[in-house]
C-alpha cells in the first residue's frame, strides 16, 4: 500500500502557498481595477464634447467651433452646374452674362409644373397671364412686371430665373419657396404665356385644331361670361385713393419724400433794465 502525505507534507505546504498567492494576487488586482474604475468615473453631464459657440482648450486659437477646410463641399451642393444654379454664364473677362437657352429639355411636363407653381407664387403680381395686373396689383400694391412688354419679351429666358432668385425691385427673391429645378420651369412657362399672346394662327401645328374661348365654355357648360373680360365684384376691397404727400406702393418712389423742416428765424431777446 501506499503510504498517504500528512498534513504537514512539503509537497501539500507548497501547493497551498502557491494557490494563497494567486487569490492574493486576483484580490488585488480586482480591487485595484475598482480603484481605478472609481477614480475615472465620469457623470453623463460631463460629456467631452464640444458646446456651440463654446471656447475650447484643446486647440491653439480656444474656439470649439472649427471653420471649414478649404474646398469643402456640403453633401447635395456641389453645383457643377454653374448655369443651372445661377442663371449666369462667365466670359473670358469674367463678366456675368445671362443666355437664353434651358439647362435641360422643355417638356410638357416642366411647362406643366411651371404653370402650377406660377399660378402659386406669380400670378398674385403678375396675373395669371402674365400683364401685371394681378389681385394684388388691382388693390393698391406695386404694378408688377409685364412678361409681353418690349422689354421683358428682349430679356433672355435666364432673366426670369436670375430675378426668382435674387428677387428685383419691390418683388422678393423666391429660392426658398422654388428650387433651381422649378425655377427654370416656371421661366420656361413664362416663355410659353408670351407665346399664348402673341401666336397667331400660323404658329399652330398643322392638324391641331384650335377653339375659341367661347366654344372651350359651351363645351365645359360655363356661362358666356367667362370668355369675357373679368372684372372685380362689388364686393372687392379696393385701395384707398393715394395720397401724394403720403406715398403709396404704386408711386415712385416707394417712400415719400422726408418732410421740410422749416426752423423759425430767431427773435432777439427783450432788453430787460436792471434795478
Amino acid at each position: 500500500m501506499r503510504a498517504r502525505p500528512s498534513a504537514f507534507s512539503p509537497h501539500l505546504s507548497a501547493t497551498g502557498s502557491a494557490r494563497r498567492l494567486v487569490l492574493r494576487g486576483a484580490a488585488s488586482a480586482g480591487l485595484a481595477a475598482l480603484v481605478l474604475t472609481a477614480g475615472c468615473r465620469q457623470d453623463m453631464q460631463h460629456q467631452p464634447k464640444m458646446f456651440p459657440q463654446r471656447g475650447s482648450s484643446m486647440f491653439p486659437d480656444h474656439r470649439g467651433a472649427r471653420p471649414q477646410v478649404p474646398g469643402t463641399v456640403a453633401r447635395g451642393e456641389f453645383h457643377e452646374d454653374s448655369y443651372f444654379y445661377t442663371g449666369y454664364v462667365v466670359d473670358a473677362q469674367g463678366h456675368r452674362e445671362e443666355s437664353n437657352l434651358m439647362p435641360f429639355p422643355v417638356t410638357m411636363t416642366v411647362l406643366k409644373r411651371g404653370q402650377e407653381e406660377f399660378n402659386v407664387y406669380c400670378s398674385a403680381c403678375h396675373s395669371r397671364v402674365g400683364n401685371g395686373v394681378g389681385m394684388i396689383v388691382k388693390r393698391g400694391y406695386k404694378p408688377a412686371a409685364n412678361f409681353h412688354d418690349a422689354v421683358r419679351m428682349a430679356e433672355p429666358v435666364s432673366h426670369y430665373f436670375y430675378v426668382m432668385t435674387h428677387g428685383y425691385g419691390a418683388m422678393p427673391d423666391y429660392r426658398a419657396q422654388l428650387p433651381p429645378q422649378d425655377r427654370w420651369a416656371v421661366a420656361a412657362y413664362i416663355r410659353a404665356l408670351q407665346l399664348s399672346q402673341a401666336a397667331t394662327v400660323k404658329d399652330v401645328p398643322p392638324g391641331t385644331r384650335i377653339q375659341h374661348l367661347k366654344e372651350i365654355a359651351a363645351e365645359e357648360h360655363l356661362p358666356a361670361s367667362f370668355a369675357e373680360p373679368w372684372a372685380l365684384p362689388a364686393t372687392a376691397v379696393n385701395a384707398m385713393p393715394p395720397v401724394g404727400s403720403e406715398g403709396t406702393p404704386g408711386m415712385a418712389p416707394a417712400h415719400a419724400a422726408p418732410p421740410k423742416i422749416t426752423i423759425p428765424l430767431k427773435k432777439p431777446l427783450p432788453a430787460t433794465t436792471q434795478k
